[in-house]
């Protein structure tokens, strides 16, 4: 029997990969019979030999291949050996984090032989469902309303995801999350394109910084998400510009050192106003936010 589990959403793939391995271990305690191949073993004969050799426990074989579409020999060889290998007593699991191409020949024939399952990203009410199940086994709960601020400021990045969860639970330690503690504890990681953005908007290159933006967001990335990276860069600049000390990574400090010398703290605190004003608006549906970020960066 073939299991093939491939998709964007590689948490979930990842956890379903665990459930399976945690699964087959309980059965067969012995641990012998179950191997793992990646792109650092990926030999065919090897894989071969294992899966066919008898156990010793007479236990059904778990071979788990990781990164095989990285090997085109690899790919070449089990597709001679494609008929056997589905009929055989013993199970192979294919686990695939990157990207699949579905007219791969190995692909074809997996989607036709193997029990499997495409991870997509979780979006709308699926996703809140799926955080809300998430606080459950932490046992806690969140309003609705917070729940809304977390999803719009983490998307569908469940690796995030998953330790703002935590991270919540344990600071509530059983009481209900409310917006102000996901605004309390949940902080946008500052990624290089925002550095970029705000330094195109010091430029006032408004054409560059809408591309940057937008760039993120057709890669997914949230809205109240990206307001929120612009919110922290903007308090961390407001911080440097008024004299006080930045604590944060060196690079972070270094980087706003560099653009507050490009603003006034007049025009800092005008755009920290509008930042402030497109997220009340935001959040009280007076304007969607995709609209409300691109308000944002023109009228600054």
């Amino acid at each position: 029997m073939i299991i093939f589990l491939y998709g964007q959403d590689t948490y979930r793939s990842c956890q379903k990969l665990k459930e399976i391995t945690g699964h087959y271990k309980k059965i067969h305690k012995s641990g012998l019979s179950l191997a793992y191949f990646d792109s650092g073993n990926l030999n065919f004969q090897d894989f071969k030999n294992e899966i066919e050799t008898l156990s010793i426990f007479r236990e059904k074989r778990l071979a788990v291949l990781k990164d095989v579409f990285s090997d085109k020999n690899f790919q070449d060889e089990f597709l001679k050996e494609g008929e056997r290998l589905v009929n055989s007593e013993n199970i192979i699991l294919i686990y695939e984090k990157k990207e699949t191409d579905s007219k791969n020949p190995l692909f074809k024939f997996l989607e036709k032989s193997s029990k499997f399952q495409e991870f997509t990203p979780l979006k709308g009410q699926q996703l809140k469902n799926w955080v809300i199940r998430e606080f459950k086994k932490h046992k806690a709960q969140i309003d609705p309303r917070a729940l809304d601020v977390l999803v719009g400021l983490i998307g569908n990045n469940l690796w995030q995801m998953s330790n703002e969860i935590k991270k919540l639970a344990n600071y509530k330690n059983k009481e209900v999350i409310k917006i102000k503690d996901v605004e309390l504890l949940v902080r946008p990681k500052i990624e290089a394109d925002i550095f970029k953005t705000i330094d195109f908007l010091a430029l006032r290159n408004k054409k560059k910084a809408l591309d940057l933006i937008h760039r993120h967001l057709e890669k997914g990335d949230a809205p109240l998400y990206l307001l929120a990276m612009i919110n922290f860069q903007l308090r961390n600049l407001l911080t440097v510009k008024s004299g006080a000390r930045l604590k944060s990574h060196p690079y972070v400090v270094r980087k706003t050192t560099q653009q507050a010398k490009n603003f006034s703290l007049a025009e800092l605190k005008k755009i920290y106003q509008k930042i402030f004003q497109a997220d009340l608006n935001i959040k009280t549906g007076k304007i969607s936010p995709v609209a409300a970020l691109d308000l944002l960066i023109a009228e600054v």
